[in-house]
């Protein structure tokens, strides 16, 4: 059987971090086996379907390196469901319904109050010809829904095993709206059956979904596909996943200064084991070592800690001339624009310290600007200590006879420092201060050496 897959979202959002999981294991398992990766944006909800979403979502599988092999707009294929609508009308599987939203809310409310799963009762499938005729003639809108036949349905899920439904518990639900525009469940099973997909890989919250769709499929004499249903993300409070947790647009992990590779190696490891205790896949690796048995039934939980680790890790397999490169646009968005040599100087010193890209603003900034922003509490403790202020001066005096490189003002500083009978935190505090802003940067004699002598010399000035 050659496998064909799909990765089917709505352009009503971002791709969102889950639904970039689920495309991946998709796209893994097409490519595993040698098969065929489809995207289809369903796009028939046209109140809230939008391009620019769209777009969001083709450039951010492209962000992911991962390309499909063939494209379909549901928009573009409603001739088709029209089709299939009809033969369902002709073989007697579906019905006019004409209960207004305020009937069905009511319903919905009494169900509510009685503590009762809502189901649609059926109550327009037994509505005679004549009554039929009345109410098309009064101009009543009407949407078109499946009948559920008896018995059971069963889905054999590739992760889950056996779950059986009782289809009693599924109600007649509706096929097209009042304005005749096909629903989710009625476009999905006909998309899939003639695109020949033959794994439907999805989260697990379509479940509920699944059986009316098996339905469809043998109403219409499709073939069914398989089904394997992968657990949910959660945060780390095990909780639904939120923005704090991670729960975010992919392009707001792109933006943020994540690699593509460390993402995809991350989103991978969400809820699927490969054999081992190793964390670090190419999509290489994933490609040849994905399997369904390895995705997991439990839920998914979302560690930041992991990603970023994982995004540092990749940084740091980068060329600095390539880093260089990756970091600069973060820079110019603050209007820091370093010479190439000097970035990679810069680059040298900071990388075992980034985890994102965008910390070269946070961690270097300061070597690319001439407005210091300083740490506030740390500036009333060292800036307004007239002791501090006084050696602070001393060893910008001192100073100036020094060589400019590493060696030597490590050498110089500790001489300094042991003349005047204190420790090295002594001095070393208000100078990285007074050079960076901060009490935290790379190595203070690299800063100084990288910074150069009039540079520093007139920072160490500053907060007199």
């Amino acid at each position: 059987m050659s496998v064909r897959v799909r990765f089917a979202p709505s352009p009503t959002g971002n791709l969102h971090i889950g639904g970039a999981r689920t495309a991946l294991f998709n796209y893994l398992f097409a490519r595993h086996h040698g098969g065929t990766f489809v995207l289809r944006i369903e796009d028939t909800d046209t109140a809230r379907s939008k391009k620019e979403y769209e777009n969001n979502i083709l450039q951010s599988l492209k962000w992911l390196k991962m390309d499909w092999d063939e494209f379909y707009r549901q928009s573009e294929r409603m001739d088709i469901y029209k089709e299939h609508l009809e033969k369902l009308k002709r073989d007697g599987k579906v019905y006019k319904c004409f209960c207004t939203k305020p009937e069905l809310e009511e319903k919905r409310r009494k169900c509510d109050l009685m503590k009762k799963p809502y189901k649609y009762d059926g109550k327009c499938s037994r509505l005679a010809e004549d009554e039929i005729k009345r109410l098309e003639a009064e101009g009543r809108e009407h949407v078109i829904r499946f009948r559920i036949g008896p018995g059971t349905t069963v889905i054999n899920d590739l992760v889950r095993g056996t779950i059986t439904f009782d289809n009693r518990e599924l109600d007649d639900f509706v096929l097209t709206r009042s304005d005749g525009v096909p629903t989710y469940n009625f476009c999905v099973v006909i998309d899939d059956a003639l695109m020949n997909i033959t794994h439907i890989i999805r989260g697990e919250d379509h479940i509920s979904n699944t059986p009316r769709q098996l339905q469809l499929y043998k109403a219409l004499g499709f073939k069914e596909p398989l089904f394997a249903h992968i657990p949910l993300i959660i945060g780390a409070d095990k909780a639904k996943m939120s923005k704090r947790d991670g729960g975010v647009a992919v392009t707001d992990y792109s933006g943020a200064g994540y690699l593509p590779e460390a993402a995809l190696n991350f989103l991978a490891l969400l809820g699927c084991s490969y054999g081992s205790d190793e964390q670090v896949y190419s999509l290489k690796d994933l490609t040849e070592k994905f399997s369904v048995e390895h995705i997991n039934k439990s839920p998914a939980v979302f560690d930041m800690n992991k990603l970023e680790w994982l995004n540092g890790f990749y940084i740091r397999q980068k060329s600095d001339e390539e880093l260089a490169g990756l970091v600069k646009p973060y820079l110019a968005a603050k209007n820091m624009l370093p010479d190439g040599a000097k970035l990679i100087t810069v680059i040298r010193l900071e990388k075992e310290r980034l985890k994102k890209l965008s910390d070269i603003v946070e961690n270097a900034g300061f070597f690319f600007t001439d407005h210091l922003e300083y740490d506030k509490d740390a500036y009333e403790k060292f800036f307004k200590n007239a002791d501090t202020l006084a050696l602070l001066g001393e060893y910008e005096h001192e100073l100036r006879h020094t060589a400019f490189d590493k060696a030597s003002l490590e050498a110089f500083t500790r001489g300094f420092v042991e003349k005047k009978g204190l420790k090295l935190k002594d001095i070393v505090h208000p100078v990285r201060l007074a050079l960076t802003g901060k009490l935290v940067s790379a190595g203070l004699f690299e800063v100084m050496e990288t910074l150069g002598k009039d540079i520093v010399l007139y920072r160490l000035n500053l907060p007199k």
